[in-house]
């Protein structure tokens, strides 16, 4: 269910971007190019995902502003990190490609095999691009996509140092569709919220979260709170 509300959401916004005015789209952010990125700000973010073989985990992130790479083009270099269990049927999935595999090889009758709980843990570090424009109530709004590589762990007791952990353990490239809502609480600090679903390899995930941002640079033209 979270899954999909996510993935409504995002398809949502992203259609408002693409027929959108250009207009609409450039804001009244200042034209910018590479020379204007710099460190402006770093978030705390939290939230919740639902992945396709994990049970729903809890994650925490941090995202760090970079400024405008063009007009209304905000860059964003960000971590990511949760943990959680596999899914009772991935789990038993697994120990029956296992016998399988132990049949195959030995010509015996299929083993009992055990494999007990298993955790899968993703630390992301990714690289997101958003066009930013503004709404009423000085709102700032955001859709965008993303890239970035997921360092996953598999970990449990009964295949620590097998061939097993070995088939979770991995370096993924993975992207990313997301959209959100930025308020400017002050010049120093800004909450946003955001969905975000996530494509790596053979693992999807559907994610909502919030986060606080605090400023280190001045906000861009079209940022600033109306009087």
């Amino acid at each position: 269910m979270g899954r999909t509300v996510v993935r409504y959401a995002l398809a949502l916004a992203m259609t408002i971007l693409l027929t959108a005015p250009g207009s609409v789209a450039a804001q009244d952010l200042a034209d910018f190019d590479y020379e204007n990125l710099s460190f402006r700000g770093v978030a705390l973010e939290w939230g919740y995902l639902w992945p396709s073989r994990v049970e729903p985990v809890q994650t925490v992130g941090l995202r760090m502003d970079m400024g405008y790479l063009g007009p209304g083009l905000r860059i964003l270099p960000n971590l990511g990190y949760w943990s959680g269990p596999f899914e009772a049927g991935e789990v038993t999935e697994l120990e029956e490609r296992v016998a399988e595999l132990v049949v195959r090889q030995t010509g015996e009758p299929a083993p009992e095999v055990d494999l007990g709980g298993i955790d899968w843990t993703d630390v992301r570090v990714g690289l997101d691009a958003q066009v930013v424009w503004r709404v009423p109530y000085d709102i700032l709004t955001f859709a965008g996509a993303g890239a970035a590589a997921h360092i996953l762990n598999g970990d449990g007791a009964a295949l620590n140092g097998t061939f097993v952990e070995d088939l979770l353990d991995s370096v993924t490239a993975g992207f990313n569709l997301h959209a959100g809502l930025e308020y400017p609480l002050n010049e120093r600090v800004r909450l946003y919220g955001q969905g975000r679903y996530e494509v790596l390899g053979d693992l999807q995930y559907a994610q909502l979260g919030t986060g606080l941002q605090i400023m280190i640079g001045g906000p861009a033209p079209g940022e600033t709170r109306t009087p």
